[in-house]
């Protein structure tokens, strides 16, 4: 296997090891690179992103509470001559989707995504902790 495989595939087993789930699911490989990081506040995955904006990113949770990272993307360039015949078209298309199972110490519903300099920065909160409280002991008579 080539290295380039290679460091696609170590991710998901690290997750998978820490969280003892699939966090990652790739359905494309030659996905961008993503960075997940956590802090005592919050998860950040970041998605190398350049030349995209951020109308081409759809991010979404579905029902399985899973975080959907999705990009649509298509450019078409032509040239025409005087009659309107193709001298030369070129048109791309790329797709992409990363689905990360989400832990369930996040707060689903103040997570935030913003695109910026090159990169899908998504912000997954955590839930705040409730407080642990001493046992009371009851005292038998």
């Amino acid at each position: 296997m080539t290295p380039a495989k290679n460091s696609q595939n170590w991710l998901p087993g690290i997750f998978n090891d820490f969280f003892g789930n699939e966090w990652i699911t790739k359905t494309n490989s030659s996905a961008p690179a993503i960075n997940i990081i956590e802090d005592d506040k919050e998860y950040k995955v970041e998605v190398a992103a350049p030349g995209l904006t951020k109308d081409d990113f759809n991010v979404r949770i579905d029902d399985n509470d899973h975080l959907i990272i999705s990009v649509e993307n298509k450019k078409e360039n032509s040239e025409k001559d005087k009659k309107g015949k193709f001298l030369r078209r070129e048109f791309s298309y790329s797709q992409f989707q990363q689905t990360l199972v989400l832990p369930d110490n996040v707060d689903k519903n103040n997570i935030e995504a913003k695109q910026e300099n090159g990169v899908l920065t998504v912000n997954i909160p955590k839930k705040a902790l409730p407080e642990t409280k001493e046992p009371k002991k009851i005292e038998v008579k």
